[in-house]
């Protein structure tokens, strides 16, 4: 085996992929099974690159030295200053880097007609250094003052030409900014990754960081959990209001196409979604600023769900107490979820229509693969709003969520009408109880979501749309609709033990949560600035004390607790009512592999590291 040329924590020259510029780069280790080495930009961004795309800072400055001087290479070429020839990319590139090494300011012989040319501010290095294109009427006792300028007025001038003649191609290869109208200003440090068009908009960057790898199944997989996802939640719903939920009874009968549809339901859901929009747009509550996005900017979020579900439930027991019958939520659910599915529906085929005119830096990087039917399902537009209104946060947090808690009152109301009871069971109020403290901690600590990868980095699609919609209030609810027509006794032990389960989830589930949100907003709060981390080359650091050092996942263990105390309750007669739990194992599973992917991506050899010290995943080791 030949021997590694570079060695961890050496600077080298690393070329950017799909480009020939070079850029200064760090080495964080070689692997030797894919030959490659792992190197770290200075903006953050971790790569693999081949031995071929790394050259040393020694040897490279000295080639681009002794061919920049070359005499053969500084011959004369008369130009006209009107002239516009069209050049080649690559002299544009070269000349480019010339100028960026001389880091000299620009002539003050250019007239304000060029304040509207785009002004070149790369950074990087290039295999071919530049040509000198010194005018032969130039005396030798004068070219070494006027090097500089010379270069830096023609490397503008070819800029111009450039950027007449071949927009697209500068605007996929180089960071361009407009040129600011003080003179004095500083440009504005970029990183590759940010190019700006003449018009001041943001461009499109390279392909090689528009978009993540791919998820659940990737393209294909996206068919299959479009088709798989709504078939599911009917076979749950259709499961459980039979007299005998058990499997022995699968397939559930099929009910007439006419038993799908109700008008009034239909009426019912967009009724319940305008209630929760009007709540969210009141100016009640606090104005919250999101994570900065990839363009540095910062948005602005009404986190008033506490204020909502207190108002939600005065409307409902109102509603109660004039004598609406909320029991017609169990007896339609079928067509309650019908009618929820189909705006989840018309809600992503918007969302996805409104993408297609959304400016580059809008997109989610993982909704981005240019399959439609991928980046309908994952979400295509990170943050898409209808002026302050923010669509993902509000399906995120309120009609589904809230809804959750009136579905599971309405199932209480129901198992007493046909139970014959003067109070709901002993089950049914512990069910209804615990998953009411679960959405009312979410919405009290509604600022936290803004910190999850939900809100951060997935896009808003049919994924999200559905799982708000139809998935959250229409599967969540399996255990309060399966007791309506299942009891299931408890003892006072049996009830003891399993609300100090709850709270023991709840506690390790909060308390985690809360550490790592205050951590995400400022590493340096009193509440968590002790605690010990792993630095990162993204500027972030990796908790390895407190609840994030006990287990990679604290706030999943937390989570798998309280779905544990969800479904005893219901006891042990059939599988369905363990569905919640047994879906959010797989749920913890695949989020698990998720992020540790995507962390490794981000976080490189950091991560590595933040493994070996923090070894178990979701569930620690006993001692």
């Amino acid at each position: 085996m030949p021997p590694v040329k570079y060695q961890r924590g050496d600077t080298v020259m690393g070329r950017w992929p799909g480009s020939s510029l070079y850029y200064e780069v760090t080495v964080l280790g070689f692997d030797t099974k894919s030959q490659l080495y792992t190197v770290i930009y200075k903006d953050g961004t971790e790569l693999e690159l081949k031995d071929q795309d790394i050259k040393s800072v020694a040897g490279f400055q000295t080639r681009s030295r002794s061919r920049s001087r070359s005499p053969g290479r500084r011959r004369s070429r008369s130009r006209s200053p009107a002239r516009t020839t069209r050049r080649s990319s690559s002299r544009t590139a070269a000349a480019v880097a010339a100028a960026a090494i001389t880091e000299s300011a620009p002539s003050s012989r250019r007239d304000a007609k060029l304040k509207d040319v785009v002004e070149v501010t790369l950074s990087p290095l290039q295999t071919k250094p530049a040509e000198n294109n010194s005018n032969n009427r130039h005396e030798k006792k004068e070219e070494k003052q006027k090097e500089e300028n010379n270069t830096v007025n023609k490397v503008n001038e070819k800029a111009e030409a450039q950027a007449e003649d071949e927009p697209d191609k500068n605007q996929g290869r180089y960071n361009l900014r407009r040129r600011k109208d003080d003179g004095d200003a500083k440009p504005a440090e970029t990183r590759p990754e940010q190019l700006v068009e003449k018009k001041g908009k943001m461009a499109a960057p390279s392909a090689t960081i528009l978009s993540t790898p791919l998820d659940f199944g990737g393209k294909i997989g996206a068919y299959f959990w479009l088709l798989f996802l709504p078939a599911w939640v009917l076979f749950l719903v259709l499961q459980v209001s039979q007299k005998d939920p058990s499997l022995a009874n699968f397939p559930p009968p099929l009910p007439a196409l006419e038993a799908y549809w109700d008008t009034q339901a239909l009426g019912f859901v967009i009724l319940w979604i305008l209630f929760q929009a009007l709540l969210y747009i009141l100016p009640v509550g606090k104005l919250s600023e999101g994570m900065p996005l990839r363009s540095g900017q910062r948005l602005k979020y009404r986190t008033n769900g506490s204020f909502a579900i207190v108002v939600s439930a005065v409307a409902v027991a109102a509603a109660v107490h004039q004598g609406v019958d909320l029991t017609y939520i169990y007896s339609h659910f079928l067509q309650l979820a019908t009618a929820s599915f189909l705006i989840s529906v018309l809600l992503s085929v918007y969302l996805y229509v409104r993408s297609r005119y959304a400016a580059p830096e809008e997109l989610a990087l993982g909704g981005n693969s240019g399959n439609v039917v991928y980046d309908f399902f994952k979400g295509h537009e990170l943050n898409p709003r209808i002026k302050n209104f923010d669509l993902k946060f509000f399906f995120e947090m309120r009609p589904g969520l809230i809804g959750w808690c009136l579905i599971n009152f309405a199932m209480a109301l129901a198992e007493m009408k046909l139970q014959g009871l003067d109070a709901p069971s002993n089950s049914m109020i512990l069910v209804n109880i615990f998953q009411l403290l679960y959405v009312v901690d979410g919405l009290w600590n509604e600022e936290a979501i803004l910190t999850t990868m939900d809100l951060m980095h997935d896009g808003f699609g049919f994924m999200l749309a559905f799982g708000d919609l139809v998935w959250v209030p229409f599967t969540y609810t399996m255990q309060a609709y399966y007791l309506v027509t299942h009891p299931n006794p408890l003892s006072l032990p049996a009830l003891i033990g399993i609300v100090i389960l709850k709270l023991v989830g709840f506690y390790i589930f909060r308390k985690s949560n809360s550490e790592k949100n205050a951590f995400r907003r400022n590493p340096f709060d009193p509440k968590v600035s002790h605690l010990r981390t792993i630095p990162t080359a993204t500027g972030k650091s990796l908790l390895v004390t407190g609840w994030w050092g006990v287990v990679r996942h604290p706030n999943y263990l937390g989570d798998l607790i309280m779905a544990l105390a969800w479904s005893l309750p219901c006891g042990f007669s059939h599988l369905l009512p363990w569905y919640y739990m047994i879906y959010f194992i797989i749920l913890l599973v695949h989020r698990d592999s998720r992020d540790m992917s995507e962390c490794r991506r981000k976080y490189g050899s950091a991560w590595d590291e933040y493994c070996r010290t923090v070894r178990y995943r979701i569930i620690p080791r006993v001692y």
